[in-house]
């Protein structure tokens, strides 16, 4: 597995920087959405970097170093909850790529398959962080600082099992918010999250 760069490469022999952009957290039940965006250097090459998902976590965590090592330029935005009730979890995501992408020295961004709205040359790809290098590190920075976030929350929420699930709808998650209710960091406009506080979870 690995990036091709095609993108980066386009606009880095244009003397352009690029940032790639990408996010974790979209579909969990609770926590925050976390945003990250990264800038390497030109020519940058990595044999490893590639989409988080399709990663291990003792993987994620190595790469996180060399990425935040090797970036000329990174940033990391936390999206909280209240945040994300407020906006809907798109445009929360939308939010949090926007004050990445204006606030780097950078002329090009490129986002996985989001379309932003900002003064600056936005290319959203399909399937982004398995084709450009950028997105994919990006990619790594937020699941690994929105993973340590989830691990915190499993301290102060042991019962939701948090450390395991991430904050995402399995089987447990559903017995536990049955059990125990929702917490301040459940996402209360969330179809699951509404019918456990309704009594109507299965």
């Amino acid at each position: 597995m690995q990036t091709l760069n095609e993108y980066e490469k386009h606009y880095w022999n244009l003397d352009k920087l690029v940032i790639g952009i990408d996010e974790a957290g979209r579909g969990p039940l609770a926590g925050p959405l976390v945003v990250a965006g990264v800038v390497f250097p030109k020519d940058y090459v990595s044999k490893e970097i590639y989409d988080s998902k399709k990663l291990t976590e003792k993987k994620r965590e190595q790469l996180y170093e060399v990425i935040i090592n090797d970036a000329q330029y990174y940033d990391i935005v936390i999206v909280d909850v209240d945040t994300i009730e407020k906006l809907n979890i798109l445009e929360a995501t939308r939010m949090g790529m926007s004050v990445i992408g204006l606030k780097a020295d950078v002329e090009i961004v490129l986002t996985d398959a989001v379309n932003l709205h900002i003064d600056k040359k936005v290319i959203d790809i399909v399937k982004g962080d398995q084709k450009s290098v950028s997105i994919a590190a990006a990619s790594i920075l937020a699941k690994v600082t929105r993973d340590r976030i989830m691990y915190d929350l499993d301290k102060k929420y042991p019962q939701y099992n948090f450390k395991n699930n991430k904050g995402y709808p399995t089987k447990q998650h559903f017995e536990a918010l049955e059990k125990y209710g929702i917490t301040e960091i459940h996402r209360k406009n969330y179809k699951p999250v509404i019918r456990a506080m309704q009594g109507k979870l299965f």
